[in-house]
């Protein structure tokens, strides 16, 4: 048999906390290393049925508190109402020997507003009723319950064992010798105005990205699950008179973490202007306050997002990846959550994932993400979870494998994207896609193409004239009457092929009845002078040679020359320029 000697508390709460301390001694004759305890069937009749009415969350410590949390597991015992657990000690228990437990219990919903509706001014009144024993499967030596309430203002409640009163605190026991499963109601009514805020949905999606960022988006519906308002409300009276619906919500603080930036909160109509963000040390304060106050019944819909840096939160080994976040995160204080909908979206290419969660949570079937660049899709894991509380505030650890190399997907993608869509304008560009041909728009093109080929038999025409001029220098220099007669020589056949292309395109810009071939023919007259002038220098420059004239004459008669061709050149650039 195990004695038990137990010291209760319970904070009256929107949620209700109970934290127990166990003193046990084992006065069987075998050592026992794994002991029960249970959770009284009035709370669990509830949860049974429909799980969003009443949850429980225990946790058991040793007397090293923090540092000892024992193994707890779900049991059952036969023939017997309520929730069982195991509890296995951090070693067995001889026969006489003692060691102190706490367990502590959170339960949801359990406080009940009575009446159940109220005016904007009155106040808030609600109901709790528990168990004045500690359901245990064990005899109990002697056991004290302390009930603490949100206030000092109480109605009623049950007088079992003449308990004692002292503000907002109610003392029953101590009780002596308490048989195992034992039940009787407790009953408390009073005052309490506290934020009965429930998140009766929440979506928390968590999209991952290698190149140094992880998105985080809540999308929440709170509700004030307190006493329903009753009649119109009045925003003069709630802004002048302080006590003027003392229960409703004006606002609360949502812890975000230390590394969060480019923080948003809106809803469909958009942006909310009316919160203030608070950078910590250790953390992110973000006060929310929703379009209007919450009032019992009321609901709101918003949504926060931030953008986390990756290297705090992502570890690799090779290719080897484990992301580490919050399953749920603060969103307020004592905070409760009847659905929650957790999406954590991983790069695309990511394989054989494993998911490791500090608690039980309902794994539903990966889903494909689409953004942008996708080609196949980005894994979705997908899980889902009921009841959750404040310590439900833990770490869950996602294990993927990921192939560095398709980091390069998106770029080449991009590049690829890119390069088909210059390739495509040149194509477009370049082809004719009319159905029908247009003759005068060909006839232009022929006359366009025939004119570029005269430009450049003009201009190479004209550089036979300078490179005569070089070779007249030269005999000048050496008086080598061959290297004049060579560079003539070469002058009057290689200007007589290039006059007879030009002559034979002007007869085709003719026959297309361009007003073109005109000009080509002032061309070819005016070319004739340059070449007249240009032999007449060479002439010159021979009889200056051979002493036939005098230095200051040809001179004379050199700039005379150089300024009439330089004339004839302008006017036939003129005309170049004008085709």
């Amino acid at each position: 048999m195990i004695t038990i000697s137990t010291g209760v508390a319970g904070q009256a709460l929107p949620e209700i906390c109970s934290n127990s301390l166990y003193f046990l001694e084992d006065i069987t004759p075998k050592n026992s290393i794994e002991k029960l305890y249970s959770v009284c069937p009035g709370h669990v009749k509830s949860f049974k049925q429909q799980h969003t009415d009443q949850s429980v969350l225990e946790q058991v410590k040793g007397e090293e508190e923090e540092e000892n949390t024992l193994e707890v597991r779900e049991t059952k015992v036969k023939g017997k109402s309520g929730k069982f657990f195991s509890v296995k000690l951090p070693s067995p228990l001889a026969p006489g020997a003692k060691i102190r437990v706490s367990v502590e219990m959170v339960f949801t919903h359990v406080l009940q507003p009575y009446p159940t509706h109220i005016t904007q001014s009155e106040k808030q009144f609600v109901v709790f009723e528990g168990n004045h024993y500690f359901y245990s499967p064990y005899f109990t030596k002697t056991q004290t319950t302390r009930v603490k309430l949100a206030s000092r203002n109480v109605e009623s409640y049950t007088k079992l064992g003449n308990p004692s009163r002292t503000e907002d605190m109610i003392e029953y026991g101590p009780f002596k010798d308490i048989p195992p499963y034992s039940q009787d109601t407790l009953k408390v009514h009073y005052e309490n105005n506290s934020p009965f805020l429930t998140i009766t949905s929440m979506t928390r999606v968590i999209e991952v990205s290698h190149w140094g960022n992880i998105a985080v988006e809540e999308t929440v519906d709170l509700k004030h699950t307190g006493a329903v308002l009753k009649g119109p409300f009045s925003r003069y009276d709630y802004q002048r008179q302080p006590d003027s619906g003392i229960s409703s919500v004006k606002s609360f603080k949502t812890i975000l973490p230390a590394a969060a930036q480019d923080v948003y909160y809106r809803d469909e109509i958009g942006n909310i202007s009316t919160s203030h963000l608070l950078v910590l040390d250790d953390s992110v304060e973000m006060e929310i306050r929703p379009r209007f106050p919450l009032f019992g019944g009321w609901k709101t819909h918003y949504i926060i997002g931030y953008n986390l840096p990756s290297y705090e939160y992502l570890y690799n080994l090779g290719d080897q990846y484990a992301l580490k976040m919050r399953f749920v995160d603060h969103v307020f204080d004592e905070q409760v959550t009847d659905s929650l909908t957790v999406k954590i979206v991983l790069p695309e290419g990511a394989k054989n994932i494993h998911v490791d969660s500090p608690y039980e949570i309902n794994r539903a079937s990966d889903e494909l993400h689409y953004t942008y660049l996708d080609t196949f899709g980005r894994p979705v894991i997908v899980a889902h979870k009921s009841n959750l509380v404040e310590q439900h505030i833990q770490d869950i650890v996602v294990h993927y494998t990921f192939n560095k190399i398709l980091m390069l997907q998106e770029p080449l993608l991009v590049v690829g994207a890119f390069y088909i869509l210059f390739f495509t304008v040149i194509v477009y560009v370049r082809l004719d896609f009319s159905i029908t041909k247009d003759p005068a728009a060909e006839a232009r093109m022929k006359v366009a193409c025939i004119t570029e080929q005269v430009l450049t038999l003009v201009n190479k025409r004209l550089g036979l004239y300078r490179h005569f001029d070089e070779a007249v220098n030269k005999y000048k220099q050496s008086r080598d009457i061959s290297t004049l007669n060579s560079g003539k020589k070469s002058l009057e056949m290689e200007h007589k092929a290039l006059t007879n292309e030009i002559a034979s395109l002007q007869s085709k810009l003719k026959t297309e009845g361009s007003d073109l071939c005109d000009k080509v023919s002032e061309i070819q007259k005016l070319d004739g002078q340059v070449k007249e002038l240009v032999l007449k220098s060479s002439v010159e420059a021979e009889r200056l040679v051979a002493g036939k004239l005098k230095k200051d004459t040809y001179i004379e008669n050199e700039k005379m020359h150089s300024n009439k061709r330089q004339d004839l050149v302008t006017k036939i650039d003129n005309i170049l320029d004008a085709l």
